[in-house]
């Protein structure tokens, strides 16, 4: 029991990993795409570009390190030293030293930046949902493709089947005309006729067969794996009741209106002053003390604390042009957009057109088969009768497999139409 359940098992896994339908091929498709490891890639971007926003309000600390040597140093001047002397000083030899070293660390604190860590923060999170709607646009075509080859596949399949079928037709007229040839009722010619008529309708079942295998492997290739059945499944007549576009192409233009507008904030937040603490430590020679420094060469501790304040004000010379070059961006996204909605309303308009033309042709197909079946099997009987000769006969068999073709690929046509609506309103 154990091991029939562990079969089971085994056996439904295989099943749901067969690329059997067209939601299946679809998710394979996207999970075996390149395009996809980009979702992974940009998060990741995000994450170490908003980090590094956020930094900026995180103390900055500064280790540095210096030796000088300067020409001119601060000295007594000459009326000190007379008086200095006078009063029994030695001031002979007196002023700092000309080789001078420090050691310093530096730490700032930012108070107020104007905005900028914040539109740092906003311009990350924009670029990264740029480059996310741009790989959704890029799988977005990359559905249609594998529905492309999908339904091309059903067509391939549908017209091989109608060929087989005709095949067999032939095959069997062909081996009643022998009859009627050694009966006397047809002439050699008419054999010939129905022997050549097989051959060519053979020689296109092989010329099928290859281009379905040129299709299969395309899909094989999309989707990572190779097909286990024969035969995809047909998809279940869909239903569209929203017509409203949801095609990734809108949201990438949302994502890029969204940038252009944390560069705005970037823009006005670069002429706005920088306000922040700091403070230096320093350990060397010489120290703040200038006057005992004068008199003495120890390295001695030192420290300074304060409030400062920057402000760029050359940032305000290209601010207006940015800003226009902003609008202007803005200005094509719009055109773009409208671009976009026109586009899409043609392509709806055509589809429905398409989908109309089927499904009046569908409504006619079975008509017009069972006609031909008909006309076929009285065809037989007449050239039995001698009524007719065989070419009448094969252009009745070769309307009767046409007819059957064309029922068949306009019901996958029919599917096909809906499901490029759906694509382009991306449902």
């Amino acid at each position: 029991m154990r091991v029939f359940y562990i079969s089971f098992l085994m056996l439904l896994s295989t099943v749901s990993i067969g690329a059997q339908t067209l939601d299946e091929c679809r998710r394979l498709a996207r999970e075996h795409y390149p395009e996809i490891r980009q979702y992974n890639l940009v998060t990741r971007t995000e994450q170490f570009n908003v980090s590094n926003a956020a930094k900026a309000w995180i103390p900055q600390v500064v280790l540095s390190g210096q030796a000088t040597y300067q020409s001119a140093v601060p000295a007594y001047p000459e009326a000190l030293k007379n008086m200095m002397q006078a009063n029994g000083v030695d001031m002979s030899g007196t002023g700092m030293n000309k080789d001078q070293y420090r050691i310093a660390v530096d730490v700032t604190q930012n108070i107020w930046d104007g905005g900028q860590s914040k539109a740092s923060r906003a311009m990350a999170e924009a670029e990264a949902a740029e480059q996310r709607s741009r790989a959704d646009v890029s799988l977005y075509d990359l559905q249609s493709r594998v529905d492309g080859l999908y339904f091309g596949i059903l067509l391939l399949d549908e017209r091989m089947e109608q060929t087989k079928a005709m095949i067999e037709v032939l095959g069997s007229n062909l081996n009643r005309m022998r009859t009627y040839h050694e009966n006397g009722v047809a002439l050699q010619s008419d054999v010939d006729v129905m022997e050549a008529e097989l051959l060519t309708a053979q020689q296109q079942l092989g010329q099928v067969e290859s281009s379905l295998t040129s299709y299969r492997r395309m899909l094989e290739i999309f989707i990572g794996r190779s097909l286990i059945s024969d035969k995809l499944e047909r998809p279940v007549m869909p239903i569209i009741q929203d017509y409203t576009s949801t095609r990734p192409e809108f949201a990438l233009l949302d994502a890029q209106e969204n940038r252009l507008t944390a560069q705005r904030r970037a823009i006005n937040s670069s002429v706005m002053p920088r306000f922040g603490a700091f403070a230096q430590g320093y350990y060397g020679y010489p120290g703040l003390d200038i006057f005992k420094d004068m008199t003495s060469t120890e390295w001695t501790l030192n420290g300074i604390v304060g409030v400062r304040m920057l402000w760029n004000m050359s940032a305000f010379y290209t601010k207006n042009n940015n800003l226009e070059k902003i609008s202007i961006a803005q200005q094509q996204l719009a055109v773009q957009r409208e671009i976009l909605q026109f586009n899409t309303r043609m392509l709806t308009t055509q589809d429905d057109g398409e989908i109309a033309r089927l499904r009046k042709a569908v409504e006619n197909d079975a008509r017009i088969v069972e006609l031909r079946r008909s006309v076929r099997m009285a065809a037989e009987s007449q050239l039995k009768n001698g009524v007719i000769d065989a070419t009448d006969l094969l252009r009745k068999i070769t309307d009767e497999t046409t007819a059957a073709l064309n029922r068949n690929m306009h019901e996958i046509e029919l599917l096909q139409a809906i499901y490029k609506l759906k694509h382009t309103l991306n449902e």
